[in-house]
Order: structure tokens, then sequence, then C-alpha cells
């Protein structure tokens, strides 16, 4: 059947490919595009696990209806209640009257704010299990990765974990839906670290606390909201979301500067040619102006060092590199190693608010900021190589 596939011989996957949206959230580009995963679970009771985006998919309810033939869904279990995959639920409802909506007191907060329902409530608390026959599932409050109500849904027959946006991913599903049947590194990974850091790193710390409630349960499936499902290397996803969120790093630099004439940018590339002669080979730079911030975020959640840099523009930062850093300060990223540069032509402040950042971050600075006057000279790039020497020491300490 065309987009239904078989996660076991009762749990379908209905799952749709959005390659038409340009940013996620309206924030954050898809140019690999994203995917919708809802799930249908078939036994005695039918429970339907989370819905799509309204608007992605023409053949859903028609999909469904295949699969159960002719019977009712009893349960639909919101794992989680943002558009994306609550977009559905009033044209579940009004197919399925007599449905229930499974879901936690917070999510049913957000249920009646969205869509007015205050009926057919079947409210859960954390451990509580809804039987279905065969299948048995049990629910586990993950509250803040990354809304208030997010939960996830353990099948303890098949041992399936639908984990809402937990282990999802940014990318479209190119045929491949299951983890062995796809070139994870190659397509998927920097997507996946792009997703986790914009989406989900906020959180990082409550990502950790359901890490807590994890232990101890055996998972051969992992059924996440988006991306790909896992079933053939479940640690390995495991110990990617564990790494990212205790903010774990590459040995290697990520460059960012604002510059409006290029003087920055020299001394940026001064300070990547000196990290690349001694040695670092992990070197990447980028231009505020030019590379959205959902990559310069993900960017610096791979790699430990981070030097960025900033034009003098209005006594301040240029308005690209103090929208970075104030979004790392909401975010709340932990535990790199920070270098500041930048020029100025008549009056500083681009530096100077670089350094203010550094202040808030508690990131450690690996030497004095360099900051010069004009086009850089032999003086500007030998500070420039100084502060490329201090950051490969801390790297290989």
């Amino acid at each position: 059947m065309h987009n239904t596939v078989k996660v076991t011989d009762t749990v379908y996957w209905l799952g749709v490919n959005d390659r038409r949206t340009s940013f996620f959230e309206n924030m954050w580009p898809l140019p690999e595009g994203v995917s919708y995963n809802s799930y249908l679970i078939v036994d005695e009771k039918i429970a339907l696990v989370d819905t799509i985006e309204y608007g992605s998919s023409d053949d859903y309810l028609e999909k469904i209806e295949k699969i159960i033939d002719g019977r009712t869904i009893d349960y639909l279990i919101i794992n989680h209640m943002e558009p994306d995959h609550s977009g559905a639920i009033k044209a579940i409802v009004n197919k399925y009257p007599d449905i229930k909506l499974v879901g936690n007191l917070k999510t049913f907060k957000i249920v009646e704010s969205y869509f007015g329902y205050k009926d057919n409530w079947y409210q859960v608390e954390d451990g509580d299990v809804l039987e279905l026959g065969y299948h048995k599932l049990r629910f586990i409050m993950t509250p803040w990765v990354h809304w208030p109500e997010t939960m996830m849904t353990y099948d303890l027959a098949e041992k399936i974990l639908f984990s809402g946006d937990a282990f999802g991913s940014f990318g479209s599903l190119d045929g491949g839906i299951f983890d062995d049947e796809i070139k994870f590194e190659e397509y998927y990974e920097n997507e996946m670290r792009r997703y986790y850091s914009n989406i989900v790193g906020k959180y990082s710390n409550m990502v950790q606390k359901a890490f807590i409630k994890l232990e101890g349960i055996d998972i051969k499936y992992i059924c996440s909201t988006h991306g790909p499902i896992w079933r053939n290397d479940i640690n390995k996803v495991l110990s990617l979301y564990d790494k990212w969120s205790k903010f774990e790093t590459e040995s290697g630099v990520v460059i960012i500067y604002g510059s409006m004439y290029g003087n920055t940018e020299k001394m940026a590339d001064a300070i990547a040619r000196r990290l690349s002669e001694s040695g670092i080979k992990k070197i990447r730079i980028y231009d505020a102006s030019r590379t959205h911030i959902s990559y310069l975020i993900n960017e610096i959640w791979r790699y430990k060092g981070v030097i960025l840099g900033s034009c003098a523009y209005n006594s301040g930062m240029l308005p690209t590199m103090e929208n970075l850093t104030r979004t790392l300060e909401h975010i709340g990223v932990k535990d790199h190693l920070l270098g500041l540069f930048g020029s100025y032509s008549w009056n500083g402040g681009g530096v100077k608010a670089l350094h203010k950042f550094h202040e808030t971050m508690d990131w450690e600075l690996v030497s004095d900021p360099v900051d010069t006057k004009g086009i850089p000279g032999d003086d500007a790039f030998e500070r420039c190589r100084i502060l490329a020497d201090a950051m490969i020491k801390k790297l290989n300490a």
C-alpha cells in the first residue's frame, strides 16, 4: 500500500514527506524537507499514535480506512500537541466521534485551547498502562522535551518506544523508512543534530531527565514523529542524543564573523590558516550575514572551539552577530572554548559587545580579544596568530 509501511505485523507507519514547506516552525530552513510520522496499532482495540500536520496529506484518512477495514479507532494517543503532530486531530475526531483522546492534564489544556474539546478525555499519568489486547502501552512523562506536555508511549508487547519529537530529525524519508535502509551518517546525522540543537537543545537538562526514566527499558524500535524509524542500531541514536544533551563536542573549531567591508573577514581567514598550519583539520568559517542561524547553532553544537568576530556597528556588534549571541544566551549552550576578534573604523564596540556575551556564557576565553582599527596589518595578524595558538593549546589539553 502506497506510503503505508508495517513496523511490525500489527503496527503501521502512516508518515508523510513534506518537501514544500520552506521553514519549519516558520523559522528553520528545510532544504532536505521533513517527515511527519503517525503510527497505527491494530489490536482488539485500535490506537492511533499522534497525527500529522494539517494539509500535509490528502489521503491520510483513506490510508487509515484501508488498514482498519470498517472498524473504528478507539484511542488517539497524543504524545505532543504541536500542530505538526496535532494538525489532523479535528479530522480524526470528526471521522471517529467516539474516539478517546489519550494524554496528560497538560495535553488536554492545549487540546481545549486548540479545538475546544472537553469530552472523551482519557487522562494518564506517569507509568499508567493502557491495554489494547496483545499490546499494552505504558506512558512515560517527559515534560519539556520540548513542550510542557510532551510524553512518550512504550509498547510493552513489541518493545516499541513512540518517542514524540525526541530522537527526531529534519530530512524527508526518501524511500528508506528504517535506519537500516539509509546511509544515516551521510544523509541524516547533520540534519538530526541541526534539529536537536535548534528545536530541543534548550531543554537538554530535561532530555537527560528523560534518559533516566528510560533506563532499564528494553527498546527494539524507536518511532519518532520526524525522521527514520530505528530498529537496527538503537544505541546509535540514543548515544547521539545523550552526547548532544551533555554538550559533548568534537575537537574542532567553528569561526563565525560579521564583516561589512571585509576587514574582519580577513582576520577570520588568518586565524583559520594558523589553526590549519598547527594541525587542526576540522575548521569551519561562516559569514553570519550569509548563513542562516540554524546552521551556525548546529556547528557550535558540534565543535569545542568557537571563535566569534564582529566589526563595530552603531557602537555594538553587527546585527547578525548580535542575533547569534542573543540566541546562544537564550538556549544556554555550555562547555565551549571561546576566542574573540573584530575591527572598527572610527569607534569600537563590536569586540566589547562580544566580551559582554562571554561574561554571560561562562565559556572559557582562551586569550585576550583581538580588536583592530581599520584594515588589519602585520600587528593585527600576529595577534590573530596568538589567539589561534591559544585555542590550539586549549584544544590539545
